[in-house]
This record gives structure tokens, sequence and C-alpha cells, in this order.
């Protein structure tokens, strides 16, 4: 049986999902429904469980582990992982961005991973904001107003490079912060399983950018079933919190759909409400209610920033690094939430400074 000490522990660490689950719960009783669940909402579900099984794969047999000898072989490493994190996500997805990155961040020999993932995190969300496919608000949005790529990419551009050069500065600083070197790596060559795991990647991508079937990721799950049940020890907590989560929001949409009579605001509005039910919902909830794509389209970027649910990214990103440093848990989050706010009230100012609106 579970003691009070264990159960209290599970509380602590999936706190978020406590959450979620409240939220499910209460909505659903206001709104006396069943959250009805989409076809994309299992798609995103079934996306996520693929590639944590495979990013799982590549850190236990030594991929990650490899790349991170070559990431710390020349110098401004945290420069190198925000650059990569902005332009990366805008052919992947910030989430697949940050799945990918920040388990290689955690094993990186430097002593400011905190800082580093958090500028990770950040410029995940603000390069994804540059390309009409790099997050599902983005391309919603892009074809919800059927508009065209260039016109997105232009009005959202001041936002993105703007970030872009403030974390590229920032990550500049942060390789002068001084700490305790870590430990070195361990010498070992790669099993032929770990470069399974690293064509399973690659061809996932292109399963992701729709240039191969989904479907493909069964073979990969049914690999690991037969070779390699390691690699199923993900972290099904954070599954779970997603799919409560979709429910809750779920809710909201229908809750408010009444309340919702106007677009004033809408930039301020999809910002704000960013902040309680992730962006990708926000998105959604009010692209009916305004022809105003330009606004929705700062306000759910920027929304992006501040609390962790802003953008599922960022929740994706604080349970990989919790995950190794959970005593650093809650300092991880205070740090978060002051860098992610700052950005998000400068968002907002960027906004009225370039749009005047």
């Amino acid at each position: 049986m579970i003691n009070r000490h264990q159960l209290n522990a599970f509380v602590r660490a999936e706190w978020l999902l406590m959450l979620s689950a409240a939220g499910f719960l209460l909505t659903s009783i206001i709104a006396w429904r069943i959250p009805s669940y989409t076809v994309s909402d299992f798609e995103i579900l079934y996306i996520l469980f693929v590639l944590f099984i495979v990013t799982t794969g590549l850190k236990q047999h030594g991929v990650l582990e490899r790349i991170a000898q070559q990431v710390e072989a020349g110098n401004f490493i945290p420069l190198k992982m925000v650059l990569a994190a902005f332009f990366f996500s805008m052919v992947v997805t910030n989430d697949v961005a940050l799945m990918t990155l920040v388990p290689l961040t955690v094993l990186l020999n430097v002593p400011y991973k905190a800082w580093l993932v958090i500028a990770e995190v950040l410029a995940a969300n603000a390069g994804s904001a540059l390309s009409p496919f790099g997050n599902p608000q983005n391309l919603f949005i892009y074809w919800h107003y059927d508009i065209s790529s260039v016109d997105l990419v232009i009005t959202i551009a001041p936002f993105s490079l703007v970030f872009l050069g403030l974390l590229a500065v920032s990550a500049v600083l942060i390789n002068d912060i001084p700490g305790k070197a870590q430990k070195a790596f361990s010498q070992k060559s790669l099993s032929p399983i770990a470069y399974f795991y690293v064509m399973a990647l690659i061809v996932f991508i292109l399963a992701i950018l729709r240039l191969l079937p989904l479907t493909i990721g069964g073979v990969i799950i049914f690999y690991v079933l037969l070779a390699d049940r390691a690699s199923l020890r993900i972290d099904y907590a954070l599954l779970v919190t997603f799919a409560v989560f979709f429910g809750f929001t779920d809710n909201l949409r229908v809750m408010l759909n009444s309340i919702l009579a106007h677009p004033h605001h809408v930039f301020l509005l999809s910002a704000l409400l960013s902040q309680i039910i992730s962006n990708v919902p926000t998105a959604l909830l009010l692209a009916d209610f305004t022809p105003h794509w330009q606004s929705l389209l700062w306000g759910v970027s920027v929304g992006g920033f501040g609390s962790l649910v802003g953008s599922l990214a960022s929740l994706i990103a604080y349970r990989i690094y919790v995950r190794t440093y959970r005593n650093d848990a809650r300092s991880f989050l205070i740090r978060f939430h002051i860098a992610s706010y700052a950005a998000f009230f400068t968002g907002i100012l960027l906004y009225f400074i370039i749009l005047k609106t």
C-alpha cells in the first residue's frame, strides 16, 4: 500500500497534474459535460509518447552523451544551444526542439544548467513563432485565416528577432557565470541499438513534418517492445497531465463561448488567457471571435512566455530537467518565472511599440 509519505511525495512531484485534474473535474461539474477530445489531441499524445521513447533510448545508449562531448569541444556552449533551440524549433516545432535539446543540456559538463535550459525554452518559443508550422497555434492561425506564410513571418518577425538578439546576449553572459565543474564523461563506444534510435529520431521528425506517415511511429514502438523495453520507462505522468489538460481546456472553451462577444483587446486577452489555458487552446478559442489575426498571433506568441503552462513546450522542458535534478525543482521554477515573465512583459511592450494598437 502507498503510505502518507509516498502520497505527499507524489503530490509534490505531480502538482501540475493535480491542478489540471482539479480543473478538469470542477469545469466538468460546472458545465455538466464530459470533455470531448479531438483527433488532434490524440495525435499530439501519440507524438509525445514516441518522442519520449526515442529520447530515452538516445540517453540510455550514450548518444546524447557523445553529442554533449562534441558540443563541449568548442567555446560559447550556451550560445550554440540557444541558437540551436531557436532555429531548430522553426523546423520541427518548439516541443520537438526542447525534447531533443534539454536532455542533451542535462548531460553537458557545465555548471549553469538551469539558466541554460530556461534560455533554451524562451528561444524555442520565440523561434517557433517565426514559422507557419513552428508550433500548433501558428499552424492553426495560418490555415484558419487563409493567410500567406510571408505575411505571417513579416507580422511576427520583430517579436522573434528582438528576442533572438536578447537571448543571444544573455547566452554570452551565461557563459561567464562561475560554478563547480561537473564530472567528466565516460569514454564508451556506441552500441548498434544506439544507431537505431538516431535513425528513429530522424525518421519520426520527417513524419512530424508530414513527409512520412505518422504511423511509422508504430514500428518504433513495436521494436522497443521486442528489443529494448528499458526505453519504455518514460514520464507517463506528463502524458496523463497533457490528456487531463486537454479536457480541462475543452470545458473552458465551451464555458467561455457564450461570454466572448467581440474582438476588442484581442492581443491582451490572448496573451493573458494563455497564462491559464496555454497558447494553443487560446488560439483555437478566440479565432472564431476576431478577424484580427495579427493581434491574435502576437498575443499567443507573447503568451507562450510567462507561466509554465503558457506554452506546453515549457512544461516539457521543466519535466525533463527536474527528472534529473528533483531537488532543484523549486529553485528552477522561481528562476524560470522571473526570466519568463520578464520576457512576457517585454513582449507586451514590444507589441505596442511595433503595432501601436
